[in-house]
């Protein structure tokens, strides 16, 4: 865990920035609230009420409650637990892209607290239109209806994090301490798979991914680059020769559109039938348990896996995990560095670069219509 930084005394380290802003995709809250926000999600896609409330069962099925609101108050109390440890009073707020309390709504709390700038942690690691800009493009139409009621803030966000060691290193444990528990158990190492599994996107939206001049699919490139760096710690730690591989999960559009494969529980299917015996399901695509991990695979993939007499050992996501939620601070006294002009360590793993804090110009762009995008080039 890192240690304050000494060359911040007498400063506030976040400086130029007087406040964060916790940016997440939100959820309902109660049985009633379950129509509106899908309906938010899938605003301008022509989807009918009747398909929405099929797909909303899997939130009546909990209660009509997702549960990343809570993890979004737990990480938040997270949050601010390090930041006081390293003396860093910058206040926190709350928004979501999809339902209460809204980015807009949290740029006004922000405002009435006195704040003007604020730097961003969005809670998805990767980088494709829907894990990225489409909350840039949030935060632009938020910052436009904010400024409409009096209220101008100035915003930043972090880098996306999948190569900075707090969310890889946080992974590759977690991952560890699974495939060691199967190993105490007496499991033999020769029927056991690693499988990473991420939330499934179009094949256009992935072959977009990244920058608009690199050679795309960064979406699923970083997952791969991920999930290998995390096999190879494994079998250098336990003296293993397990396989890894990605597979996704939650699945949705019209069956005519091509969306990015194998499916989790197909491919669960195929490792019974090639011999496996236990699987480590690893869900490195998600920050936290919400409703793609507890229904897709505490759910669906569990069940799956008991019809077919495989051993699942299901990896818990990096939540509030001390080494996670110290990465995110260190990331944003990183960004604040870097607005200050100064150029701060940028520390990535798996080996390479560390993705930019601003996203180049074509950045995963909208496929539908363009949009204006805060926190990029372009």
């Amino acid at each position: 865990m890192s240690t304050p930084d000494a060359s911040n005394d007498g400063e506030r380290p976040l400086e130029p920035y007087d406040g964060i802003l916790l940016l997440s995709f939100g959820g309902p809250e109660k049985p009633e609230d379950v129509l509106p926000f899908l309906r938010t999600v899938t605003a301008g896609r022509g989807i009918p009420d009747e398909r929405l409330e099929e797909v909303g069962e899997h939130y009546y099925g909990f209660g009509g409650r997702s549960p990343i609101n809570d993890q979004n108050r737990a990480l938040i109390a997270a949050l601010r637990a390090e930041l006081d440890r390293r003396g860093i009073d910058t206040p926190v707020v709350w928004g979501n892209r999809n339902f209460t309390p809204f980015t807009v709504d949290a740029l006004v709390e922000a405002s009435e607290q006195g704040l003007s700038r604020l730097v961003t942690i969005i809670t998805s690691a990767y980088s494709s239109y829907s894990s990225c800009r489409q909350y840039r493009e949030d935060l632009a139409s938020a910052q436009q209806q904010a400024a409409e009621q009096g209220h101008r803030v100035e915003i930043d966000k972090v880098r996306p994090y999948v190569s900075h060691p707090g969310f890889a290193r946080a992974n590759t444990r977690l991952v560890t301490d699974a495939v060691r528990g199967l190993l105490r158990e007496g499991v033999d190492p020769s029927g056991i798979r690693l499988l990473f599994v991420t939330h499934s996107i179009p094949t256009a939206m992935d072959d977009t991914s990244g920058p608009g001049d690199s050679e795309g699919n960064a979406y699923a490139r970083q997952h791969v680059a991920l999930g290998a760096a995390i096999t190879g710690e494994v079998n250098a730690t336990l003296d293993t020769d397990l396989d890894g591989e990605l597979v996704f999960c939650s699945r949705s559009g019209p069956p005519s559109q091509p969306w990015l494969e194998p499916d989790v529980n197909d491919r669960l299917e195929e490792l019974a039938a090639e011999g496996a015996v236990a699987v480590v399901l690893a869900p490195i695509g998600f920050v936290s348990d919400h409703m793609e991990v507890v229904y897709d695979l505490d759910t669906e993939a569990a069940a799956t896996a008991e019809r077919l007499g495989l051993r699942l050992a299901r990896v818990p996501t990096v939540g509030v995990d001390d080494e996670f939620v110290s990465g995110l601070v260190d990331l944003l006294e990183e960004r604040a560095a870097e607005a200050r002009g100064e150029d701060p360590s940028r520390p990535a793993w798996p080996k390479g670069r560390a993705l930019p804090s601003r996203c180049p110009v074509g950045c995963c762009p909208n496929l539908r219509e363009a949009k204006p995008a805060l926190c990029g080039e372009g």
